[in-house]
């Protein structure tokens, strides 16, 4: 679990540096850091999907049906779940626990870093790829990305960014120690299909940054688990 471990610390660090560095910073300039990550944060996910959808023999339809279907029935499973819901009240109990009650914009920060850095193939097979061969490379790249990301975040979004640490050893590390198991079904097929549906969710959680929370993009996880077990019927997308 050593690509977890790296990783959540690289989180940390940037959340230790994005707080220092935040609190040099005035409301409007912390105002345009959040738009401009969330600008930023947007284009990463349009990158992702436009990676699949226009260079990858995988989909040869370009996965748009994928997309419509995958985000309408996932959305729907989230919202019968209230996935979002879950995720505030820990961030909540979070808030609570390390004494930043006060901190309006905790549970927010929180659960955006979440999602921004908890989706994507390289948290999958990087994790994957640790518990097969102990090589976390791929995770050790995705940690220096996470920690800019992150320390960005943070001086917009707050402390809160800095626990997305948790999710993301959970997470990671869970892949990790099932990774012989699950090895098998993740094909390319799988992973393309996990991919473009994954880069859509990032692209609205930049969506939410730019112009407020708009979309309960936690009600929209299970849409990742539907994409890639699409993968497996005998029709493509």
């Amino acid at each position: 679990m050593t690509g977890a471990i790296v990783n959540a610390v690289s989180i940390v660090a940037g959340g230790v540096c994005g707080t220092l560095f935040g609190k040099l910073l005035k409301d409007r300039h912390q105002e345009t850091l959040t738009v401009a990550c969330g600008i930023g944060t947007m284009f990463l996910g349009i990158a992702g999907a436009m990676n699949y959808m226009l260079h990858n023999d995988l989909l040869p339809e370009g996965g748009a049906m994928l997309v419509v279907v995958s985000l309408a029935l996932g959305g729907l499973i989230g919202e019968l779940l209230n996935i979002e819901l879950w995720f505030e009240r820990f961030g909540e109990w979070l808030k609570l626990k390390t004494g930043n009650a006060r901190d309006q914009s905790f549970v927010n920060g929180f659960v955006t870093a979440s999602l921004t850095v908890c989706i994507g193939a390289m948290a999958i097979m990087g994790a994957i790829q640790d518990g097969v061969s102990g090589d976390w490379s791929t995770l050790g790249a995705k940690s220096i990305l996470d920690l800019i990301i992150i320390m960005v975040m943070t001086c917009s979004l707050g402390k809160g960014c800095a626990f997305s640490a948790i999710p993301v050893f959970l997470w990671e590390g869970s892949l990790t120690l099932l990774a012989q198991a699950i090895r098998p079904l993740i094909t390319d097929l799988a992973l393309g299909y996990l991919s473009l549906v994954g880069s859509v969710l990032i692209f609205c959680v930049g969506l939410n940054l730019v112009w407020g929370k708009k979309i309960r993009v936690a009600n929209l996880l299970p849409s990742v688990l539907l994409a890639a077990a699409a993968a497996f019927l005998p029709v493509r997308f």
